[in-house]
């Protein structure tokens, strides 16, 4: 049984779009950096450590093979970890840090088994035009920017902005689909529709 040990619908909706059947069961542990933490360690960790949390609640309770996945998605700027805006003025200052540059996603993937876990991050380069001050305190208006990392979603307004990235798209959205392919290739995770 596949179980997503993330809230996110944005997960949700991209793994019920390639047909995963799953159940979501989200994990609830502290995302802070550690110091000196690099991006990839970060979310790496924390991808690891849902994954872990939600097994260790649901495997004793389950007689069915259990494959938990993990994720954590963060942007970085210079090497800066750009987290989820804390209020409409911290959703500001990230967007004015991201106009006119780019800059980096990362997830970072975890699938947690009986036998083994697997650890696995996508990054993906994006591409920011430009932004007044107007169009930036019209988004955040929106509400859009207050539960994403960096401050923006691709798949949402945002997208009028990002003439170009490198990398995978779905990575950019919150779960890098095809690395999460890879990840439960090994296992028989049903589809729906094949059981």
């Amino acid at each position: 049984m596949l179980v997503l040990a993330s809230a996110s619908p944005r997960r949700r909706e991209l793994l019920s779009q390639v047909g995963y059947s799953f159940v979501v069961h989200p994990a609830h542990i502290p995302e802070d950096p550690r110091p000196g933490e690099a991006p990839i360690a970060y979310v790496t960790r924390l991808a690891r450590e849902k994954a872990e949390v939600v097994f260790a609640e649901l495997s004793p309770k389950s007689s069915a093979p259990l494959q938990v996945l993990g994720a954590d998605t963060t942007v970085t700027l210079d090497d800066q970890i750009l987290g989820k805006p804390e209020d409409p003025a911290d959703a500001a200052r990230m967007l004015r840090q991201l106009s006119g540059r780019s800059h980096h996603v990362i997830t970072g993937v975890a699938i947690v088994t009986r036998e083994s876990t697997e650890v696995a991050a996508e990054v993906t380069a994006v591409r920011f035009l430009s932004l007044s001050d107007a169009e930036i305190e019209s988004y955040v208006a929106t509400g859009e920017p207050m539960d994403k990392a960096g401050a923006y979603a691709i798949q949402g307004r945002a997208a009028r902005w990002i003439p170009r990235i490198e990398g995978c798209y779905f990575n950019v959205v919150g779960l890098p689909l095809a690395l999460v392919g890879a990840l439960l290739e090994p296992f028989e995770v049903p589809f729906e529709g094949r059981t």
